[in-house]
């Protein structure tokens, strides 16, 4: 079963309950994330975990890790989660992160709007394990995407994003396939 972390709109989201994914529970650090209203939508428990409700972050991820195994979640997806998973709580779920660059080439929240300040020619997407850095987590899958002249952040991440609802939804199925294994399993 999947546990999906988001903190935004949830089109990852989206696309891993259209790819008909068992996708157990939805978890957010964020109250208004739109992702909570497509996954009540789909019938999918949801709760709200919000950092300033806790003395500390491990405690938030202790909470949520409570919450998720109760919802006998196996694997977590972070689509669109903006905030760093403690270290108690990797050890507990293997979990699988999509983002928007080539990495290791921008890292962080800022990828697109840094690739574009950047000139670079070419970006991407990946798909990949999280581990206790900031987006340094063993590649599952990259797809290089062309930055075109003229491209704004808007419309490079809505490129972005056709081939994020792709991979990110192919990783998660070969996961509960049992076809892909992070190295700490």
């Amino acid at each position: 079963m999947i546990g999906v972390l988001a903190s935004g709109s949830g089109t990852n989201l989206q696309a891993l309950l259209d790819a008909d994914l068992p996708v157990a529970a939805v978890a957010s650090n964020v109250g208004s994330a739109r992702a909570l209203e497509r996954a009540r939508a789909a019938g999918v428990p949801t709760a709200v975990f919000a950092l300033e409700n806790y003395a500390t972050r491990e405690e938030r991820d202790d909470a949520m890790g409570e919450w998720l195994a109760g919802h006998d979640v196996e694997l977590v997806v972070c689509a669109g989660y903006m905030h760093l998973l403690t270290a108690g709580f990797l050890a507990r779920f293997p979990a699988i992160n999509v983002h928007p660059s080539l990495l290791p080439a921008f890292p962080g929240m800022n990828a697109v709007q840094e690739a574009l300040a950047a000139g670079a020619t070419e970006t991407g997407v990946t798909v990949h394990f999280v581990d206790d850095g900031v987006d340094t987590g063993p590649i599952i899958f990259q797809e290089t995407v062309s930055v075109l002249r003229g491209d704004t952040r808007e419309t490079l991440h809505a490129r972005l994003q056709e081939i994020e609802h792709r991979l990110l939804p192919e990783a998660a199925r070969l996961y509960v396939a049992g076809a892909l294994r992070s190295a700490a399993e």
